[in-house]
């Protein structure tokens, strides 16, 4: 947070309890941090995420560490929902991407990332009330510092299950080498459903920390991973289950238009993170349960629809 506001503040009492925190303004630009192995790189692209359409210049981020653990998103997961889902709202360009260079598996991390974000001004209301039905799934299987055969049985096991209901299916396997494998040996599996009117549900799955529980099969990994995408389908919604506080968020900070957007059954989090939104911007959705029925299948879903406050981006630099 400091490397990319100016201006603020961080004090943590002598007893390390508290943490008192003045924001400054995000300035973006071009930033390198090395990050916690304890946590993934999707633990920080998330705030990015948040917070890079409203920087005074373009963020052009590099973050090191662990690209794929068992507790927060992948970032391979992230390139494939979240950005397109940032695209709806008119985040677009040449400078909006999100790259691995390099993979790091925990516990010895060793990733590095590359994400670049242009700045807008005002943000477009979206209307996504008809997720359309799958048309195809996409994944990559990775591994590194392991047999590149894993790669390859994660992928065997995975179609196994999924191509009873579609055959487009095409899982990459990614397999990095020498200095752009990290520091510690890991298997993993992401996968993403896209449908007819272009949204994206995603799952995934990553190998046991080297040294910590026991040893995973990777055919296990492939078809357990292929059953949480089935879920994850059945949750539905036009934004899956990871990106529903940023969809709600970006939803909020948009233009004083209405937005519509219809998730799957709301996660904790995103039940949490609408109190934040209502203390922070004193902003009420209207939440609409649609059950299923004939045009809805799978689980029950929820239409959230809200007026945006009109959040203009001041800091933007005018040319």
């Amino acid at each position: 947070m400091d490397k990319i506001t100016n201006g603020s503040r961080i004090e943590i009492n002598q007893t390390g309890t508290t943490l008192y925190y003045q924001p400054g303004l995000l300035y973006g630009g071009t930033v390198e941090h090395d990050c916690s192995v304890l946590r993934g790189i999707g633990y920080y692209l998330e705030a990015l995420l948040c917070l890079a359409p409203f920087m005074k210049h373009p963020l052009k981020i590099v973050l090191r560490g662990v690209t794929n653990d068992q507790v927060d998103p992948s970032v391979d997961v992230l390139k494939a929902t979240a950005l397109p889902l940032l695209k709806q709202f008119g985040i677009d360009g040449e400078s909006f991407e999100l790259k691995i260079v390099r993979r790091g598996m925990p516990p010895g991390g060793g990733g590095e990332v590359f994400f670049s974000c242009p700045v807008r001004k005002a943000l477009k209301p979206i209307q996504l009330t008809d997720p359309g039905k799958i048309k195809r799934i996409r994944g990559v299987a990775y591994s590194v510092r392991v047999s590149p055969q894993m790669a390859n049985r994660i992928v065997d096991s995975a179609r196994s299950i999924l191509n009873k209901f579609i055959p487009d299916i095409y899982i990459y396997t990614d397999h990095m080498k020498g200095l752009n494998s990290g520091k510690s040996p890991g298997f993993g599996l992401s996968l993403v459903a896209e449908t007819t009117n272009g949204t994206f549900l995603s799952a995934e799955l990553a190998s046991n920390p080297q040294g910590q529980g026991v040893a995973v099969l990777p055919e296990d990994l492939g078809r357990n991973c292929a059953k949480l995408l089935l879920e994850e389908i059945y949750r539905g919604g036009c934004v899956d289950s990871t990106n529903q506080s940023l969809a709600l968020l970006l939803m909020t900070l948009g233009q004083q238009d209405v937005s519509k957007v219809l998730l799957g059954p709301l996660s904790p989090y995103t039940i949490e993170f609408l109190r934040h939104l209502k203390s922070f911007f004193q902003i009420m959705f209207k939440i609409e349960t649609k059950p299923c029925g004939e045009e809805l299948k799978g689980g029950d879903k929820v239409l959230m629809t809200c007026v945006g406050i009109g959040f203009s981006n001041l800091s933007k630099t005018l040319k």
